[in-house]
């Protein structure tokens, strides 16, 4: 088996690490949900040896996540635990940071709503969650790319699609947590950053 691979993880990677090396400067331990291929994980650890980067998918992807780990010579990242938000039990490793990147949009509510209270117990108080991937604002779309990716979602799977920023900070908020930071990102991206209070 090949290591599985994702252009968008090599085209995005640089500009995420921008914004999250100088947030993440501040803690220790990073639980990712929703890893993916491992490229992330790979790289953001690399960049970051003070961070403890913790993997996590559902059972699928753990695989590709552990071939992109034991090809790598890195100490400061955790082998992947499975992890379906709505379905598996949350972890109870001690962290201070969770990180996720284009997940929300392929979830549906019922799982955006799990992952929020799932990482509201699973973070510190003062830990921060940081949400990488596209958002509409007040009900619309920011490009005309973005509205033929939410289709496309839509038509794989109904129940999914790109969420309201609004509805993603009321539902942080419901779980103790505070926008501190919304960026702008390349390819009509964000970045949230929410810190529990």
């Amino acid at each position: 088996m090949n290591k599985p691979y994702s252009e968008a993880c090599d085209q995005n990677k640089h500009a995420i690490l921008d914004v999250i090396s100088p947030i993440l400067s501040v803690y220790t331990h990073v639980f990712e949900v929703g890893s993916g291929t491992g490229q992330h994980a790979i790289y953001f650890a690399e960049m970051m040896p003070h961070l403890t980067w913790y993997t996590s998918d559902c059972s699928p992807y753990l695989a590709g996540i552990n071939l992109w780990l034991s090809a790598s010579t890195l100490n400061n990242v955790i082998a992947p635990v499975e992890l379906n938000v709505s379905t598996s039990a949350w972890p109870k490793d001690n962290v201070d940071a969770v990180f996720t990147a284009n997940s929300i949009h392929i979830m549906n509510q019922q799982d955006v709503n799990n992952l929020f209270s799932g990482v509201a117990n699973l973070l510190s108080q003062k830990g921060c969650f940081i949400i990488y991937g596209p958002f509409n604002y007040k009900g619309a779309y920011t490009s005309d790319s973005n509205q033929r990716f939410d289709q496309w979602l839509k038509n794989r799977d109904y129940q999914s699609g790109i969420k309201n920023f609004e509805e993603i900070e009321i539902l942080a908020k419901k779980n103790g947590m505070r926008l501190i930071s919304d960026y702008s990102m390349p390819a009509n991206n964000r970045i949230l950053h929410f810190i529990k209070q």
